[in-house]
């Protein structure tokens, strides 16, 4: 996919990243690979957490289980792609010849706010589910919208100021902005806007917990 885009974007659309005159394609390559990442990481969860209770129903009606779990394990198993593809990430930026700055240790900060923020949304959207069957034909095209609304394709520089506001609201919006400084370009993150992030984060996640408690009183006499 990220071959796909590169193509589609860099050949056809002849976009650039604004790095330099002589700005290499791998190089866009690597910025869309940074965006893709943490979109992937995101995108999984929401597809999938609105079938994670129903595809279990025997943790609900025969086995007394923790079903707060449930969520909890497709954001680590998309946590741990997320390392796969960090993995190669580094490994073609070795390649490449690009400097691996000293700001990369400070990723797993950058990505740290994201993960409660995720896993809210996933324990939402698992007991949604339950109730809601179609709702993940909404969540499909919610990533999508997601993945062409995020500085993914696009520096958010090359939006005019007003929708750049717009854009931040984009939960992927901070973190892959952040995460290019401290992966590419080898500078320090907002931590303002990081701290901003993780209290609605954590808020967010708090919401979606309380959700999950109390809608998973109903979930036996629907299943």
């Amino acid at each position: 996919m990220v071959a796909v885009y590169t193509f589609v974007f860099s050949f056809v659309f002849q976009s650039r990243w604004n790095v330099g005159e002589n700005e290499p394609r791998a190089l866009f390559a690597l910025v869309l690979f940074s965006g893709l990442m943490l979109h992937g990481l995101l995108a999984e969860v929401l597809n999938r957490a609105p079938s994670i209770i129903i595809n279990n129903v025997n943790y609900v009606k025969k086995v007394v289980f923790p079903l707060e779990l449930l969520p909890m394990v497709i954001l680590g198993a998309a946590l741990f792609h997320l390392v796969i593809n960090f993995g190669v990430m580094l490994l073609a930026m070795l390649l490449m010849g690009m400097p691996l700055h000293a700001t990369i240790l400070l990723y797993p900060l950058v990505l740290l706010p994201l993960i409660p923020l995720t896993l809210g949304i996933g324990w939402g959207l698992a007991a949604l589910g339950v109730f809601v069957r179609d709702i993940g034909q909404l969540t499909g095209i919610l990533t999508t919208i997601l993945l062409f609304l995020s500085p993914i394709f696009f520096p958010l520089e090359a939006l005019p100021p007003m929708l750049q506001k717009l854009l931040v609201l984009n939960p992927l919006t901070i973190i892959i902005e952040n995460a290019r400084s401290v992966l590419l370009w080898g500078e320090m993150p907002n931590w303002w806007s990081l701290g901003l992030y993780t209290v609605v984060s954590v808020f967010i996640c708090w919401v979606g917990y309380v959700g999950f408690q109390t809608l998973r009183k109903g979930f036996a006499d629907v299943l």
